[in-house]
């Protein structure tokens, strides 16, 4: 296994796991400004009226591209698993 050859795996499995967590972060963020600017506008300061929004996104986002996540990650593995005995030549 050459030096390229890690560098490369390495380089998908980072990308993969950009791929697999921006839906959730995206979504965490999104919500969290305008929680933000709803708590700024408003003067409330409470730390659960950003908890409970966030969460309940979180598990929105998660019913919503739960699917896609585990097919991108089953391809990847699946792709890792097949291409092992090309990778020890």
């Amino acid at each position: 296994m050459t030096p390229e050859t890690v560098m490369d795996l390495g380089q998908q499995a980072l990308w993969i796991t950009v791929l697999l967590g921006a839906p959730l972060l995206g979504a965490a963020l999104v919500v969290g400004v305008l929680i933000g600017m709803l708590q700024a506008a408003t003067q409330i300061n409470e730390m659960t009226l950003s908890f409970v929004p966030k969460l309940g996104v979180l598990v929105l986002t998660l019913l919503l591209a739960g699917g896609w996540m585990l097919r991108t990650l089953v391809g990847y593995t699946e792709r890792l698993i097949t291409g092992i005995p090309g990778l020890l030549q």
